[in-house]
């Protein structure tokens, strides 16, 4: 389809073999492609050139190099020697990384070597310059521009959609264009498709034909479909926090994942995907999510739910726990750390089974020594330092006993491979015990660990002292801990959290905290809060305020995800003012089919007939309940006939019936969605109940079936 200076994206597609602009732009992508073929071979090429150099070099340097080390000096030259080599593979392993780093550019762009075009005056009196947008750039071996990255200051005119006079900011300056042309491609490989131009910004074209097609099993990069909205936040400027909040469909999740590729763009050479954290709602989510910027050319960044984050933390007996802790317990916390001191009972043993080797009379004893420092993470710091070094001092004197020497002796074949990788012989004495130490080494790891995760402190009696209360829950525990130790991840650069309303203040609190001093990507909508007790978007903002300073927001009011009519169902479940805000992109399809059966056997009838016909749909279908106890009873009532409950490791399929609660579908979207019981008795009129139900029906992209055992819910009465 190519539609021209049209807001109908539905126009009749003129005939190819007469468009010339068809044919020149084919003709383009054809150069292009040949080109980035080229470039690819010639890296390949060059690759192994350099593989072979390196080990000829290094077969050479080798047979040259004789190590001495009779006298200091011989031994000096033989270092440098060394020192040499290692510079010399070194810069053929740099030349080999930038080059496989290009070649995946190039495999990438292989796939679709741009996806826009814009041309752009610079002066009144100049030629406009054309530029074509990909998913990476790339130059050509005279340097001369083939692909522009999307990322790049220019391609913001693309994604400004502001045809006409309109400018862009590149290395601080402002730089004003007029825009002549956007022009948007369907490509595949090297066959163009479609294009489509518009020179009045009002429709986007290829996100209308990207919308129409099926979704897939994994989310899709929205890289050439970027909308103005959406754009604000991917290219904000980095601040220390930026609260997002979007409607249902917004593309919350996707310009998250556009923001993590842009700030990797943007920080090229000094950000590391391991500087960068996703905290994701379930893991069925982040399966969902683990194909987008492996797309873009971009490593994932770490991807954590809440309770794994929590697990690497908190001791082995505990679990997450009761995540509802007010927030007033917390400033306790830092008030009480604030001015207390240790006492004899705050410290434990260090010991590895039967074997104690700190005491925690000694450990005391330090803590004393050290009383003018105020008893927080610099105090700790020091004390598990000189820990450190009392732990190193006791083994080496235990490396001295007869009764470890025995048991050197005495290990055998196996144990001896796993602790030291080659069976021992030591040649004399001294090499007898720096063997018996690394032997202790092995078998005492567990202390350095313990010393390491400050477990010699009891975070239990210490918080129910200070706080006059009788135990600590998980946060509690790990909160004190953050505030006694310094605890925390002061390397992340960026924290990105999705689905913020689903947190307690609390939770925001600890990952504030522990991540402080990251900048904050906080995504959510307040009409998705589905548990009770969490967090409001009023405690968000203040509880980064009281972390990170001022929060800076922005908001994504257009649905991408649902047709019309969907998105007018749960549009209807918010109050007035907020739905007066609310658009869907979509083109309308059909309308939602909504039917309540007071009958039990035609409501059983209706539900098995609607099971059954999902399961020959197209695409894939959710039947979505909101607990796992509803589940279980529709299983019942279904029998042989219900599908399996999706768990929270589950991939999903590409098409078919996925049975799930509404806990693991948030955040995901199906072609179709059943709600197999949407009664007043499921759904009563309440905040709660209506957030529920808002969720439920938003995950829906083309059809969605309502039933109701009994009177349908109210909150659907319109």
């Amino acid at each position: 389809m190519h539609t021209e200076d049209s807001h109908n994206a539905n126009a009749t597609a003129p005939d190819q073999s007469d468009d010339p602009v068809f044919h020149q732009e084919q003709q383009h992508l054809a150069t292009t492609y040949a080109k980035l073929q080229e470039l690819g071979r010639a890296l390949v090429h060059k690759m192994e050139k350099t593989r072979e150099a390196a080990a000829a070099d290094k077969r050479s340097m080798s047979e040259e190099l004789a190590p001495n080390f009779a006298t200091y000096a011989d031994a000096m030259e033989t270092y440098a020697d060394f020192a040499a080599m290692n510079r010399v593979i070194d810069g053929y392993n740099l030349a080999q990384d930038a080059d496989a780093e290009a070649l995946a550019k190039i495999e990438l762009l292989l796939k679709q070597p741009y996806f826009a075009k814009v041309a752009l005056q610079f002066k009144p009196d100049q030629e406009p310059k054309e530029l074509y947008i990909g998913t990476a750039g790339i130059s050509d071996e005279s340097y001369r521009r083939l692909v522009v990255d999307w990322r790049s200051p220019v391609a913001e005119v693309y994604y400004n959609q502001d045809n006409g006079p309109t400018s862009y900011v590149a290395d601080g300056r402002t730089i004003n264009v007029d825009l002549k042309l956007r022009r948007q491609f369907d490509i595949h490989e090297d066959q163009l498709l479609a294009y489509f131009d518009t020179t009045v910004a009002i429709q986007d074209s290829l996100l209308l034909a990207s919308l129409s097609k099926q979704r897939t099993s994994q989310m899709q990069a929205i890289t050439a479909t970027i909308q103005k909205e959406q754009n604000l936040v991917v290219r904000h400027e980095d601040v220390p926090v930026l609260l997002v909040q979007g409607i249902a469909g917004s593309g919350k999740t996707s310009v998250l994942l556009q923001r993590i590729a842009y700030l990797f763009y943007q920080n090229r050479g000094s950000l590391d995907a391991r500087e960068v954290f996703l905290i994701t709602p379930n893991p069925v989510f982040q399966h969902y999510i683990a194909g987008v910027l492996p797309d873009l050319g971009e490593r994932n960044p770490e991807s954590l739910t809440w309770d794994e984050f929590a697990r690497r933390l908190l001791p082995p007996d505990r679990g997450s726990g009761d995540v509802n802790v007010p927030l007033d317990a917390l400033t306790r916390i830092d008030k009480a750390v604030a001015t207390f001191e240790f006492d004899a009972n705050d410290f434990r043993d260090i010991r590895v089974a039967d074997t104690r080797l700190i005491s925690a009379d000694a450990i005391r004893k330090l803590a004393d020594k050290l009383h003018r420092i105020p008893a927080g993470p610099h105090r700790i710091t020091l004390m598990r330092e000189e820990l450190h070094a009392r732990l190193e001092s006791r083994l080496k004197q235990m490396a001295t006993t007869d009764a470890v020497l025995d048991e050197l002796s005495a290990l055998d074949l196996d144990e001896q491979l796993r602790i030291f990788h080659e069976a021992i012989a030591p040649a004399d004495e001294q090499e007898e015990r720096a063997f018996a130490l690394r032997f202790l080494n092995d078998r005492y790891a567990a202390a350095f660990e313990a010393v390491e995760n400050d477990e010699w402190l009891r975070i239990d009696r210490i918080g129910m002292r200070l706080l006059g209360i009788d135990g600590l829950s998980p946060i509690e525990w790990l909160y004190l801990k953050m505030a006694l130790t310094g605890l925390g991840n002061p390397d992340a650069k960026y924290v990105m959290i999705d689905e913020v309303q689903d947190y307690s203040a609390a939770q925001l609190a600890v990952l504030a905290r522990y991540f402080r001093r990251a900048h904050f990507l906080l995504l959510g909508d307040p009409n998705q809060a589905i548990t009770p007790g969490t967090v409001s978007f009023d405690e968000v903002r203040a509880v980064f305020e009281a972390s990170h300073g001022p929060v800076e927001e922005c908001r994504l009011m257009t649905s991408y995800r649902s047709t019309p009519e969907i998105t007018d169902i749960f549009a209807s479940l918010l109050d007035k003012a907020e739905r007066a805000h609310i658009s869907s992109i979509q083109r309308a399809d059909t309308p939602p089919a909504i039917a309540a059966y007071h009958d039990e056997d035609a409501y059983t009838a209706a539900l098995r007939e609607t099971v059954a016909k999902a399961r020959t749909n197209e695409g894939l279908t959710a039947l979505i309940v909101p607990w796992k106890h509803e589940a279980k009873r529709l299983q019942k009532l279904l029998g042989d006939d219900a599908p399996e409950l999706v768990d929270d490791t589950a991939t999903l399929p590409t098409e078919g019936l996925v049975f799930i609660t509404l806990k693991l579908a948030k955040g995901l979207e199906f072609d179709q969605v059943i709600i197999p019981d949407a009664s007043a008795r499921v759904f009563p009129d309440d905040p709660l109940s209506r957030r529920r139900l808002y969720t439920t029906v938003s995950r829906a992209t083309r059809t969605l079936t309502i039933l109701a055992h009994g009177p349908l819910t109210p909150l659907l009465k319109s």
